[in-house]
């Protein structure tokens, strides 16, 4: 059964993505143009969001360059896209920040960083479109989490909590919206080699490319699923640790990460 509506058209979508200048974005933002979208593509980086406009041509392309964690510069650039475009068909919230970290290595500074983009910017953001889309009674909105929300993981002190909370914001936004003509999709990537994670020092299982993960949520979209997470030889092992009792999951999370 599918939760949410299936996107079978996408000549016919105005997709807004936020946080696409590199990684999974802007690999998102390419599939999403050579199916014939109109792509608007946000990020602090003008520079990068200017040369993928170039090249995808300004009539199915813009660039709205914003700071998620500044309510304004979003406001500003939503303001843009519905005097360009009239309005839009889908967001995809996808900015994140990540530093590994332990629970003795705790710098504040860092992690309010990362509260401030991964969850504060998220909430800038929705507060912005959900007024406009509720008007429409139509439309759908994406947020980016990660399997390091399922449960806790090493080196994932402030980062795995924050994309918890998007995992639970998610939820409660479908349980809200759909009945108000909503589509929520909630994304759950597990490793996707892109400069956050070329951060780690240690082994990612099944990694795949941004263009991999692109694909799987383009298929996520199409199916109607609310819940699009990938690989699934990785997450579907990840979503079964969720159900063991902590006596066996740290148990089990220590053995196999050796940390």
């Amino acid at each position: 059964m599918s939760l949410n509506t299936k996107i079978t058209d996408w000549s016919k979508k105005r997709v807004w993505i936020v946080g696409a200048s590199t990684g999974i974005g802007a690999a998102l933002a390419d599939a999403l143009h050579s199916r014939h979208a109109k792509v608007a593509i946000s990020a602090r980086s003008t520079d990068k969001l200017n040369e993928m406009v170039t090249r995808f041509g300004a009539s199915r392309a813009m660039s709205l360059p914003l700071d998620i964690t500044k309510v304004e510069t979003i406001k500003a650039a939503e303001q843009e896209l519905v005097d360009a475009w009239g309005g839009y068909d889908l967001v995809v919230f996808m900015a994140g920040d990540y530093n590994a970290m332990r629970a003795w290595e705790i710098d504040l500074d860092v992690a309010q960083k990362m509260i401030d983009v991964n969850l504060g910017g998220f909430m800038n953001g929705l507060s912005v479109v959900i007024p406009r889309l509720m008007q429409a009674a139509s439309g759908g909105i994406a947020l980016v989490s990660s399997v390091a929300g399922y449960r806790g993981l090493p080196k994932s002190l402030i980062y795995g909590p924050t994309k918890a909370a998007l995992i639970n914001l998610a939820e409660t936004m479908y349980i809200d919206l759909k009945e108000k003509g909503l589509d929520v999709y909630l994304i759950c990537p597990g490793f996707v080699k892109t400069p956050m994670t070329d951060k780690n020092d240690f082994e990612m299982p099944s990694l795949i490319t941004p263009e991999e993960a692109a694909l799987e949520i383009i298929k996520g979209f199409e199916k109607g699923e609310f819940e699009i997470h990938f690989p699934k030889r990785f997450t579907n092992m990840l979503k079964m640790l969720r159900h063991l009792p902590y006596s066996l999951y740290f148990q089990a999370i220590k053995k196999s990460t050796k940390l």
